[in-house]
């Protein structure tokens, strides 16, 4: 009891001590962070900022006083900026208001601190309104006009918090109304004006939310005498001021107010209220806070009714007109804010005053000035999105006023009749009487050219731009606003005939499509059309045979609406149609327009049998084309290679030719030095080339050209792809040439396995090839994608697979990097690996070419594992389908990845692979699954992000292939698994814990032998991301260690990564913790007992196990360690066994067990006889290994342990009995520390020091004639200082009269005093201890002792004071005797 009661005192005085260590922490922290604040450099400022945030949300109230008291104790210096953003407790809540208060209301002027103090008050205001109320008001006296900084502080706390300062407002306000005629400066007028502008924005906002509000009892009433009285002297007296922001506050103060103004008193006022507003805006440069406090009168004088608002309409008009047609600059905010707050203000006066204004704005839409009709035409737009109901009885007069700003030149008032017609569109303007006109003008405009002219003006709209427009307009009411179908469809149809709208074409036909798909498709009566009329035939004439890409590329829409109207111009087209235009469109969709050129050209000349002609136009085409243009260089190969089908000969032997002349001819630079700029081009042209043969062995007839392939096209494209300087070929580094090399090979490929199928042949070549496509690659960047080197090399392959390319081009991260171009990029290289990976399985469909496929590429989708079912053979059931586990386990983790595409083709894969085991096992191809099957619906589940969701799923999941799984590859599953618990992805790695967890559950009775191996694998895997975790884990298990603890101690030193980790863990704790407690054995009686603490017990057991597996000369030097650990622990002993014979020194095993030294060890009583015994050992049999050992042992010997310093002296001691020491430059290092071990307080450490010391004459005898003739006096008084401690403490004994016991001790020490007296250095001592010393004669021991004193004091009277601090010591003796004696020997000195 009495003992736990010790602990516990113990354990309350560590945690005070640790909390006052880390509250001394905190303090010298802030304190640097605060003294750090005034940093010139604002970057510092604000680091200091956010450091002073992080370190408040951990200790607020400690924080906030350091940063109060700071303040205090520094009034002088410059204010930091100190973040007070922390949840404050109540106890300093008053304090830090009352200190924000102080600073905020400090005579001197500080802007930015005193704003800063301001912001801290409402932040705390937010919770503790109460206590901010009752500082502010006491700084908020009637008759007093108040600090600047009460004022803003009382507006801001009504913005951010409006329930908390709304019951205030009426005695604030009561207050602060005679204060308003004291304000004379304009600072004070502008800060009352600001607060009772947000004061009346508060009450509106608390009472439009009563059913929220604290007190709904509230009205607007309570506040209108008040409010109307602050009005008056606003709007008479401070509304006229000189200074700007001072009138645009009170303007902005006034509109807030009018809300809470009486009717009668807001009626009163109006005739004098607009226009005063109104007059603002030609005295003010910034109008949107004008435009907003007239949209406040004006939505406080309509609610209420006004009569007299009518009266003001003119002017109203004028202003706002003027206003809204002002030019609007979307760089500029306030602007912006300005036109949408004028909007406002005519959307108020639609409501009351609709026929007024409607009539002001047509009327306004006839003036022929730009501006004004832009205005005009944004309000009508305005109007009609925003009054739909007071616009309705108002549409045909609407669309009867739109038709003259239709025909205004001005590009910029078309724009704004577009947007009209487009918000009539939706409003059912367009079904009217006229609204055809309305959608000519749409047409009219989607048919503008291009001005190919520099815009000057930003606010000027080109031809290009109101066109692209018109055609956004159109496709929106084509596919948006339902019901104008029977409107577009099929009027549209006529815009196509006409010349003048032929540049609309490619819109037309778009709408068309889409007007025609949904009529189609609903079988409605009017997508029938009589085409019998001539107007409509002219469509196909014009359209069809014209340019395909002419007019804004118009074919391939054409085709499409033509495709769409087969049935309508005869039923016999439908059919034909449907299969013949979409390879057209597809065609015209992705073709340049120089590319259909060139195949045009191409074509041609294969009808052409005049080859003169033939080889001019070749010609031609070679010189004329620009070859740095990719699409053209394409389009050019693509008309050669056509041109080849019929001419072989004639194109071959003209590549040759232009191969050769002057276009490949480099102009001289000086000193051949510089690269002229037309090496570029002839590099351009020389991709052209190769590309060209490309192109002709695809297309030249298959009879002619696999004779030609190696001598003809190969050779030819080898000579331009390689240049050679002085007989060396040098291969070229142009990126251009590279793809067009990998085209062309890729095309040669393919025309070859075409040939292949009627005919023999061996491609001579083919390995020089993929020796090149493999040294693209291998120059590629392995971490990124950068070129389409890749895509192309694999789409390339893809005609003629090779393993070795597979393995080096599939084994690479594709990292997608920003950009459009990049991602399609990515998105072209994956479908390519994909195509490739099909072709490789389709090969060698088995599960051996499965797995290969996994094995470059751990992503598999879940096209592969299905094209492997449909294209399995029936021989598949003659073998066995040995490596489903192994899939499956690379496969099921992937089913909680974080991107849902990946999650979704895992478990298709998986599905597929189950089904694929079963028709292994001889089900048939229609064979359905009741388990299986119950996969698809988790597909569904696996799309909830939810970790929680995925993980039940993915236990789910493992239930049915447990099912389905054979009991012989569930090993191979497990192990799989294990690999997925070290996956990148987080989720996946969580995910294979839970299918093994699962799965184990339902199928781990099979699994016996595996059990351990498999759980220590698990262990491994998871101390290799989290060692820390799992060697804590496992050290705090209970002792002993059961079997399994040691299994997993056994499975961490099997891997050395791990081992070399843990070794240093151990040796770290081994040093810093204490390995034994003294207690008392009764409570009553005095004596203690060494009680061995758990940690280091437990972390010798560890090592113990650990030991056991380590990988062999691993962690040898740890011994050491557990040597000095515990005097006769059996736990370390063991440990250590297990680690010498690790370190393979069979020879000292052997030698220590002849010797029985293990056993000496283990017992205290004999330690240090074991340790002597190791120590002989290792010196004889492991003599290089002792440098590193001594060196771990050396600042042991320092320890405040007793034990583990005689296990170190003890060690060292027996080593100087060995020569091999002075061999390994030990003997200096051990002979001082046995000299420093002489005065050790332990006697046991200073014996064993002594007898190391004699050792020396035994293990290095040179070494001590060495001493004799060079030794420092410092080594002989050490020695002498040692005799004499020997000498004293015995001679204390037996001058006591001990007896016999003792009578062996006394002769011994006799005869030692009389061998070392010539070696002390007095005559006179040498001569008292020959004369005096005899082993057969009895001595005085106080005359004896007077003698010696009086000859120490007169030979060596420097070493006084050596002499006392030795004696000394013997005061703490238990002996009585012994402190008698020690008195004794002081005071005859002294």
């Amino acid at each position: 009891m009495f003992a736990s009661v010790k602990l516990s005192q113990r354990s309350e005085s560590a945690v005070i001590q640790l909390s006052v260590s880390y509250l001394n922490h905190i303090y010298l922290l802030t304190l640097a962070l605060l003294d750090a604040a005034n940093d010139k450099d604002s970057a510092v400022q604000e680091q200091v900022r956010k450091s002073m945030l992080t370190l408040g949300k951990q200790q607020p109230d400690r924080v906030l006083a350091m940063c109060q008291d700071y303040l205090l104790k520094h009034p002088k210096v410059k204010r930091p900026r100190i973040p007070l953003q922390y949840e404050i407790t109540s106890p300093s809540i008053k304090r830090i208001i009352a200190l924000a208060s102080d600073e905020m209301t400090r005579s001197k002027v500080i802007p930015d601190w005193q704003q800063a103090a301001s912001n801290i008050l409402v932040a705390v205001g937010n919770k503790h309104i109460n206590d901010i109320m009752e500082e502010i008001l006491n700084k908020f006296q009637p008759g007093v006009l108040p600090h600047f900084f009460v004022v803003q502080t009382l507006a801001n706390l009504s913005e951010s918090n409006v329930y908390g300062m709304v019951p205030f407002l009426n005695a604030i306000l009561g207050t602060m109304l005679p204060m308003l005629s004291m304000a004379k400066q304009d600072n004070m007028k502008w800060v009352f004006s600001s607060a009772l502008c947000h004061f009346s924005d508060s009450i509106l906002e608390y009472l439009a939310n009563l059913d929220k509000a604290p007190d709904p009892t509230v009205r607007k009433d309570t506040f209108s005498s008040e409010i109307y009285a602050a009005f008056e002297i606003l709007f008479n007296n401070w509304l006229q001021s000189r200074e700007s922001k001072l009138r645009l506050t009170v303007a902005e103060a006034v509109g807030s107010m009018c809300h809470l103004m009486a009717s009668d008193k807001l009626e009163e006022q109006i005739p004098k209220l607009i226009p005063a507003v109104l007059s603002l805006y030609k005295k003010n440069n910034e109008h949107y806070i004008i435009s907003k406090s007239l949209c406040q009168v004006l939505d406080a004088s309509v609610n209420m009714g006004s009569r007299v608002l009518e009266t003001q309409l003119d002017s109203l008009f004028l202003a706002l007109h003027q206003q809204v047609s002002a030019p609007t600059d979307y760089n500029n905010p306030p602007t912006v804010k300005n036109h949408n707050e004028v909007l406002r203000c005519f959307s108020l006066l639609a409501n009351s005053f609709p026929d007024r204004l409607v009539m002001f704005v047509l009327q306004k839409l006839e003036n022929s000035n730009e501006r004004s009709r832009m205005g005009s035409l944004a309000v009508l737009r305005h109007l009609i999105n925003s009054s739909t109901s007071t616009m309705e009885s108002k549409k045909l007069l609407i669309l009867a006023s739109i038709r003259q700003p239709m025909a205004d030149h001005s590009n910029k008032v078309k724009k704004r009749v577009v947007q009209v017609i487009s918000a009539m569109a939706h409003h059912g303007y367009l079904e009217l009487e006229g609204g055809e006109l309305l959608v000519r003008f749409i047409v009219q405009h989607c048919a503008l050219h291009d001005t190919n002219q520099r815009q000057s003006d930003p606010e000027e709209v080109t031809n290009e731009a109101l066109r692209a427009m018109c055609d956004s307009t159109l496709h929106l009411l084509t596919t948006t606003v339902g019901r104008l179908a029977d409107v577009l469809w099929p009027k549209l149809l006529y815009y196509l005939t006409p010349s003048q709208f032929s540049n609309a074409t490619t819109p037309l036909c778009k709408s068309l499509v889409v007007l025609g798909n949904k009529k189609k498709s609903n079988q409605e009566p009017s997508f029938n059309i009589n085409f019998t009329q001539e107007g409509w035939r002219s469509i196909f004439t014009d359209e069809v045979t014209s340019f395909p890409f002419s007019s804004r590329g118009h074919g391939a829409p054409s085709l499409a609406l033509l495709q769409i109207l087969s049935i309508n111009i005869h039923h016999n087209t439908e059919l034909l149609w449907d299969n013949e235009i979409p390879p057209l469109l597809s065609i015209l969709e992705g073709m340049e327009l120089w590319t259909f050129l060139y195949q045009c050209i191409g074509v041609t000349l294969q009808q052409c049998f005049n080859k003169e002609v033939v080889k001019k136009q070749l010609q031609e085409v070679l010189l004329t084309a620009r070859h740095s243009d990719a699409v053209e260089r394409e389009g050019v190969a693509i008309g050669i290679g056509l041109c080849a089908n019929s001419h072989l000969e004639g194109t071959l032997a003209k590549l040759d030719e232009f191969g050769k002349s002057d276009a490949f001819k480099k102009s001289p630079s000086i000193f051949n030095l510089l690269k002229e700029r037309n090496d570029v081009e002839v590099e351009k042209v020389k991709s052209t080339l190769i590309l060209c043969y490309g192109q002709v062995a695809l297309n030249a007839p298959p009879e002619k050209i696999l004779n030609r392939i190696d001598q003809d096209i190969l050779r030819c494209i080898s000579k331009h792809f390689n240049t050679k300087v002085l007989g060396i070929k040098v291969e070229t580094k142009d990126l251009t040439m590279k793809l067009s090399l990998i085209q062309s090979v890729g095309l040669i490929a393919k025309a070859i396995s075409e040939c292949v199928k009627k005919q023999g042949y061996i491609f001579s070549r083919k390995q020089e090839l993929i020796g090149v496509m493999l040294d693209f690659i291998k120059a590629e960047p392995a971490d990124s994608l950068r070129t389409p080197v890749r895509h192309l090399v694999m789409t390339t392959s893809g005609h003629d697979s090779h393993s070795s390319l597979l393995r080096h081009y599939c084994v690479f991260r594709l990292t997608c990097k920003s950009g459009k171009s990049r991602q399609a990029l990515h998105k072209d290289t994956l479908a390519a690996l994909q195509e490739l990976l099909k072709s490789v399985l389709a090969k060698e469909p088995t599960p051996d070419g499965l797995q290969n496929v996994f094995k470059v590429r751990a992503g598999v989708s879940d096209e592969l594992a299905p094209l492997l079912f449909n294209l399995m053979p029936l021989v598949f059931n003659m073998v066995s389908f040995h490596n489903l586990g192994a899939l499956l386990g690379r496969l099921s983790p992937r089913c909680s990845d974080p991107q849902p595409a990946v999650r979704t083709a895992a478990i298709n894969s998986i599905y597929t692979l189950l089904y694929i085991q079963l028709r292994y096992e001889g089900f048939s191809l229609d064979y359905k699954d009741e388990a299986v099957d119950s996969l698809l619906p988790l597909r569904d589940r696996l799309e909830n992000p939810d970790h929680s969701v995925l993980y039940k799923t993915c236990s789910d999941l493992t239930k049915v292939m447990s099912k389905r799984l054979p009991q012989q590859q569930m090993t191979t599953l497990v192990f799989m698994l294990f690999e997925g618990l070290a996956d990148s992805q987080t989720n996946c790695c969580r995910a294979s814990s839970v299918i093994l967890n699962t799965l184990l559950k339902s199928r781990g009775g099979g699994l016996q032998e595996l059990v351990r191996v498999a759980v220590g694998q698990t262990v491994l895997i998871l101390a290799s991301q989290h060692l820390q975790t799992v060697f804590n884990t496992l050290v705090n298990q209970p002792l002993p260690y059961d079997s399994w603890t040691s299994e997993m101690w056994m499975a961490l030193g099997a891997d050395p990564i791990v081992a070399n980790q843990i070794i240093e863990m151990v040796m770290e704790k081994l040093v810093i913790m204490a390995p034994y407690v003294d207690k008392k054995e009764y409570v009553m009686r005095g004596g203690t007992t060494k009680v061995a603490t758990n940690q280091p017990l437990a972390v010798s057991s560890c090592t113990h196990n650990f030991c056991k597996c380590l990988i062999l000369g691993v962690g040898v030097i740890v011994w050491s360690d557990l040597l000095l650990f515990w005097r006769g622990s059996r736990v370390a002993a063991d440990a250590l066994r297990i680690l010498l014979a690790r370190g393979q020194l069979d020879e000292v095993m052997k030698r220590l067990d002849e010797d029985n030294a293990w056993d000496a060890i283990r017992e205290p009583n004999t330690h240090v006889t074991g340790v002597t015994l190791l120590a002989r050992a290792m010196a004889k049999h492991a003599g290089p290994r002792l440098p590193a050992i001594v060196e771990c042992l050396c600042p042991s010997l320092n320890n405040i342990y007793e034990c583990q310093r005689i296990t170190v002296t003890a060690f060292f001691s027996e080593l100087l009995n060995h020569h091999v020491v002075t061999e390994l430059m030990l003997i200096d290092v051990l002979m001082n520390n046995m000299m420093e071990r002489i005065s050790d307080p332990n006697c046991t450490v200073r014996m064993l020091a002594v007898r190391g010391l004699g050792n020396i004459a035994q293990g290095s005898p040179e070494k001590v004639q060495q001493t004799h003739i060079h030794g420092s006096a410092h080594s002989f008084h050490n020695i002498t200082r040692n005799i004499f401690h020997s000498l004293k403490i015995y001679y204390f004994i037996v001058s006591y009269k001990y007896g016999f016991f003792f009578s062996g001790c006394v002769q011994a020490c006799k005869f030692a005093m009389r061998v070392c007296a010539p070696v002390v250095g007095s005559e006179q001592i040498t001569t008292m201890f020959q004369n005096h010393l005899h082993d057969d004669k009895s001595l005085h021991y106080g005359e004896f002792i007077n003698d010696l004193t009086k000859y120490l004091i007169q030979d060596f009277p420097g070493m006084l004071n050596f002499y006392h601090i030795s004696v000394i010591q013997f005061f703490k003796s238990n002996w009585p005797e012994v402190r008698a004696g020690a008195a004794m020997f002081i005071g005859m000195t002294i």
